[in-house]
């Protein structure tokens, strides 16, 4: 008697509960307990694999001003605890020299601490296309999920899912853009129209030469659905600077739109010539003469 609801809740987390059967268990669950973070570990499935050092001595910064406004979440193991979701404050906690965390105890299986890891991981707004697509592959192979259980659990369309899977098809090359920013999903899920590596390949490099967006990526990926298209991209130079000279110089003598077409060895080639009217074509008939 005397003691605190705190107190009580602290000395039963160090109690052998593990099961919601097991005696004193009603005082963890559904509680906010504050835990000594020597005595907490992380999950070994946990689904995020990158943690941004800036962005951690950021928020280590705000919890040494701040405290920890929301609890992590764990789950009871003996007298030591897993991390189930939040391990961003955990590792920002003991930066910002912390010895303890507020946390809420969850009593789960196995399956239950992976699917709830998963579930929370993917909820999150700071993920890249590449890691959402990885955690809804693991809830589905590990966890057993369907895809339609998975549309529910999470609140997407399978059909949201679907495309976001499809991205690891791609080459860890493309992947790697797409996790770094130098292209979007969108850019992704245009090179999965195309049929072979080879094509995405090309698709990317011009993307990124280019700086195509998701259009422009989707309106070329839709040419090179033919072998021609595809023969016309790979076989396209860049035209030599003499020729960019002379197109410049000819535009403008001219007077309307110069385009000249290099080979492949850069030696030959054609003038295109554009012109709007009959005025326009008779001037340039008028400069030939």
């Amino acid at each position: 008697m005397g003691r605190g609801l705190g107190a009580i809740l602290n000395a039963e987390s160090k109690t052998n509960i593990n099961s919601a059967s097991d005696e004193g268990a009603r005082f963890l669950v559904g509680n906010v307990v504050e835990i000594a973070i020597e005595d907490i570990y992380p999950n070994g499935s946990q689904p995020r694999t990158f943690f941004d050092e800036k962005a951690l001595n950021d928020l280590a910064e705000s919890i040494k001003s701040l405290g920890i406004i929301q609890p992590i979440t764990v789950r009871k193991d003996g007298q030591k605890f897993e991390i189930i979701s939040g391990e961003r404050r955990y590792r920002a906690s003991k930066i910002a020299g912390k010895e303890t965390i507020p946390a809420y105890i969850r009593l789960v299986n196995d399956q239950e601490l992976l699917e709830m890891a998963l579930v929370e991981n993917i909820q999150r707004e700071d993920l890249d296309p590449i890691e959402v697509a990885l955690t809804y592959q693991r809830l589905l192979d590990e966890v057993g999920m369907t895809q339609e259980n998975l549309s529910q659990r999470v609140g997407k369309e399978r059909s949201t899912i679907t495309n976001s899977i499809r991205l690891l098809r791609l080459s860890p090359d493309i992947q790697k853009g797409i996790r770094s920013g130098q292209i979007s999903a969108g850019h992704g899920r245009a090179m999965m129209g195309l049929d072979s590596e080879e094509k995405r390949q090309i698709l990317f490099d011009r993307i990124i030469k280019e700086q195509l967006n998701v259009r422009q990526a989707e309106r070329l990926a839709g040419l090179m659905k033919n072998d021609d298209g595809a023969t016309k991209i790979t076989k396209q130079a860049v035209i030599p600077n003499h020729f960019k000279k002379a197109q410049k110089n000819l535009s403008d003598i001219l007077n309307v739109k110069v385009e000249i077409k290099s080979a492949g060895n850069g030696k030959k080639g054609k003038i295109v010539l554009d012109f709007k009217n009959e005025e326009e074509l008779q001037s340039i008939l008028d400069h030939i003469k």
